[in-house]
């Protein structure tokens, strides 16, 4: 006979005084009991669900969000008055790095996206000389073919598929100001003679945003779509397998509006004559913008007080479900994907590096996989304040500790472990590697404890930090840390047999169970 596993959710009393329980068994009851035996599945998301954007100026060499050093900017008027101010000069990047090479293809199989707003303007040098010193007219950065090369040998390398985007700056444009394949021609055929491949591609990056420098105000409806047009055709000749996606347009989940970005709406974009019917449905989402751009309270803005709300956490709900129409309604069945997100638009938030953002950015895989969405790229995988691993030391910050787990224990099977409970976040998802086994990720955001019980052996795996701001994040109250040489630690549970499990205030538990017998989880991946 089947064994039944099953989990229930009880709130235990807040603790008293500065010490916390970060892991461990209590004897308190339980209730609401979730039976993962017969958990029912909800869908299955791609292999590759997990992904990231390596920004095109880590291969040009340019502009990138300036990092911040600890003092307090103004916020607001500074992008209008002076968007160099919230600009630094970042380097090309050395994608041969044996650490970042490691870290990465820790998180595989996953997409990269070469892209962002270098992307819109860049001049692909198409010979094996220096680099020029003086970038062509119409364009703004050089993308040499040691670059693109060495780009595609990483994700070679990583165990990753590229999409990225093309150049729709006045370089590449007729007399009626109308998208041409000048770039995009040597690009797709110096990809091809050296083994390459761009599995995915989006014309524009966010086509319904002002680029200083570039555009003042977005594309409209008619000469998106006739560009879109123009580029399908082209890349039907040169690239028939590469998938195309569209619109990529920039979307935020702030409670005000901002005129500029639905002057023209995705509705329009997608509904404008000659737009063929795109493989992909692809946007870009961000819940607030960052206070290189704001102030942190301005209605626009963000603190690190909302970060655990439910309002906060909610925010991307919204906006997919908009996609979600607008896909069931323009391109039936094309797999909808989020290219670009993150916690705050503008270069993101001070504490982004920290463990208090790994919150936001587990949430937001779980409860858009659940939702229908079929791949999400975090921007980013290597950045000064919002990679995933610091790209000026390789060192991991706070959420790639997250996304390993996320990586080592979430399948693609997405299971439906109910509602979620006010300040107690649980999803589950088949175990990855076990046939019939089941992890149930457990997001506690409240400052008191959780307890979940377990029927029948399973394992443990609680993340918490010294302090919600700590780049120190803690695996059953053990630091994670790169070995000598850069290697990975050995990601170690805690082994629970029917035990109650007690939940840290402010805590990250995945808790697999290999035995759940559930059959939906046969033959997982």
């Amino acid at each position: 006979m089947k064994k039944s596993i099953a989990v229930s959710l009880a709130v235990a009393a807040p603790l008293l005084g500065t010490t916390a329980v970060l892991y461990g068994t209590s004897s308190s009851s339980a209730t609401n009991p979730v039976n993962v035996e017969n958990m029912p599945l909800v869908r299955t998301i791609d292999e590759r669900y997990m992904s990231f954007q390596v920004g095109m100026s880590h291969l040009t060499g340019g502009e990138t969000w300036k990092t911040y050093d600890g003092s307090k900017e103004e916020g607001g008027a500074k992008q209008a008055d002076n968007f160099e101010a919230i600009r630094e000069v970042r380097l090309p990047t050395d994608l041969t790095n044996s650490r970042l090479r490691t870290l990465t293809e820790a998180l595989s199989p996953l997409y990269i996206r070469y892209g962002g707003t270098t992307t819109n303007s860049v001049y692909f040098q198409d010979n094996d000389e220096p680099r020029l010193d003086q970038v062509p007219d119409g364009y703004r950065w050089i993308l040499t073919r040691d670059s693109w090369k060495g780009a595609l040998e990483f994700a070679d390398a990583v165990d990753a598929k590229v999409l990225t985007g093309f150049t729709v700056s006045d370089g590449v444009r007729d007399e009626a100001h109308a998208w041409t394949p000048e770039h995009a021609a040597p690009f797709v055929a110096f990809t091809d003679s050296i083994g390459g491949e761009i599995y995915a591609a989006e014309l524009y990056n966010e086509p319904n945003a002002r680029e200083p420098g570039r555009t003042e105000e977005g594309e409209s409806a008619e000469d998106f779509a006739r560009d879109f047009a123009l580029f399908d055709a082209f890349m039907s000749d040169a690239s028939p397998s590469t998938k195309l996606g569209a619109p990529g347009v920039a979307a935020l989940g702030i409670p005000v509006p901002i005129p500029s970005l639905e002057k023209v709406t995705p509705e329009q974009y997608m509904s404008a004559e000659p737009l063929p019917k795109p493989d992909l449905i692809t946007y870009h989402f961000y819940g607030a913008v960052a206070e290189r751009c704001v102030p942190p309270g301005a209605p626009a803005g963000v603190t690190a007080e909302q970060a655990l709300t439910e309002e906060w956490l909610a925010r991307p709900d919204k906006t997919f479900q908009r996609y979600k129409a607008l896909r069931d309604n323009f391109a039936p069945d094309a797999p909808i994907w989020l290219t670009e997100t993150g916690t705050a638009s503008c270069g993101g938030t001070r504490w982004q590096p920290t463990f208090l953002e790994t919150f936001r950015f587990l949430d937001t895989h779980a409860r858009l996989a659940k939702q229908g969405l079929d791949a999400i790229f975090t921007h980013a995988l290597i950045s000064g304040s919002n990679g995933v691993i610091d790209e000026k030391t390789f060192m991991p910050n706070a959420d790639y500790w997250a996304a390993l787990l996320w990586r080592k224990l979430m399948g693609t099977k997405v299971l439906d472990a109910g509602d979620n409970q006010p300040g107690l976040h649980t999803y589950a998802h088949c175990q990855r590697g076990h046939s019939g086994g089941v992890t149930v990720l457990a997001i506690n955001l409240q400052d008191k404890t959780e307890t979940v019980s377990v029927s029948g052996p399973a394992e443990l795996y609680t993340l918490t930090a010294p302090e919600l701001q700590s780049r120190v994040v803690q695996l059953n109250g053990k630091a994670l840390e790169l070995g000598e040489g850069g290697t990975l630690p050995v990601i170690k549970p805690e082994p629970v047999d029917g035990d109650n499990i007690t939940l840290a205030p402010t805590s990250i538990s995945f808790i697999t169970v290999p035995e759940a017998n559930n059959t939906a989880c046969n033959n997982p991946h």
